[in-house]
């Protein structure tokens, strides 16, 4: 038997691999299809066409005369966004509105998570109505805290009033400022803020309390054989077994909340301080009918949390290579 007689079935065999292989390859095409349709047509076309109104100086009732023959590249209808009337302000309230909710939230779930990690009777009860402001529908927890802090008839006033020693109601959520021991701050924003805190801290409170059960007790037992106390337990053990959780929580949240709407809008409809860019966008878009600025507020929003989650996977990269 030759060389070539014992080289010719590998040769044969080549085409029958390939064919194979191509054959694979069109039926994990034709599997991806069905989702790249759907990202394509719910997340790709509307986002293209956000962007190109975006740079389009265009009114709500034009929207139904433009031809793509009208559209163009129009990069001052694009920056005059940013150049109206209260868009910075909008900006600072969401910025603020975010950080301190997302460090808000996590931290009261955290706290509350490692307040109930001992066993006790009726603990399950009590972590059942942690959860309650979660699951309460938006629109029902925005009018019982409208309600609780009504200037006539609130519950908050009532109590200030009768065993705080306020002098009169306060307008919670119609109050741009006022000076809190001698401080002025922004009374209608933290009042907002605080309200999205209880709304949205149980959700950190289940992923702390899931990670929390996957801590090894012997590290704090070692810790405690050592003498370390129940806070520097908490300090040296536990918090750092949980800040992986923490961070992508604060993440999150602070994403979700940027792009906040349905909780300020019920609460203040964007009055007194309060205009987050969620609501800017509404305001833009259905106050003014332009479509073309509330596009621009939204592409703004877009490219600001792209920022925001590219720096944390950096972050989280480099934490990694360590």
């Amino acid at each position: 038997m030759t060389a070539e007689s014992l080289a010719a079935p590998r040769r044969r065999g080549r085409p029958a691999s390939s064919t194979r292989a191509r054959q694979d390859d069109r039926a994990g095409r034709l599997l991806v299809a069905p989702t790249a349709l759907v990202v394509g047509f719910v997340v790709l076309l509307p986002f293209a066409a956000v962007l190109v109104l975006a740079f389009q100086d265009i009114r709500l009732a034009e929207l139904s005369r433009i031809t793509f023959a009208d559209l163009g590249f129009d990069l001052e209808a694009f920056l005059s966004t940013f150049r109206r009337d209260g868009f910075w302000d909008s900006l600072r309230a969401t910025l603020v509105f975010a950080s301190l909710t997302a460090i808000g939230s996590v931290a009261l779930g955290v706290a509350v998570a490692l307040a109930l990690r001992t066993p006790f009777r009726g603990r399950a009860i009590v972590r059942g109505l942690i959860l309650m402001p979660y699951v309460l529908p938006v629109v029902a927890a925005a009018q019982t805290w409208r309600t609780l802090l009504n200037t006539q008839y609130g519950f908050v006033n009532e109590f200030g009033m009768r065993f705080l020693g306020w002098d009169g109601p306060i307008a919670f959520l119609t109050t741009p400022s006022a000076s809190v021991l001698g401080v002025e701050v922004p009374l209608a924003l933290l009042s907002v803020v605080l309200v999205q805190i209880w709304g949205t801290f149980p959700l950190a409170f289940l992923f702390a309390t899931a990670r929390l059960h996957a801590v090894p007790g012997d590290l704090e037992e070692a810790a405690s054989l050592d003498g370390a106390g129940a806070w520097q337990r908490i300090r040296y053990v536990v918090l750092p077994e949980l800040s992986g959780v923490i961070g992508l929580l604060l993440l999150l949240r602070f994403i979700w909340t940027f792009q906040t709407f349905n909780e300020v809008y019920l609460l203040t409809g964007g009055a007194a301080g309060t205009q987050v860019l969620g609501v800017r966008v509404y305001n833009e878009l259905i106050g003014r009918a332009d479509i073309g600025s509330a596009s621009g507020v939204g592409v703004a929003i877009t490219v600001m949390l792209a920022g925001f989650i590219a720096l944390y996977l950096i972050l989280a990269r480099r934490r990694g290579e360590r």
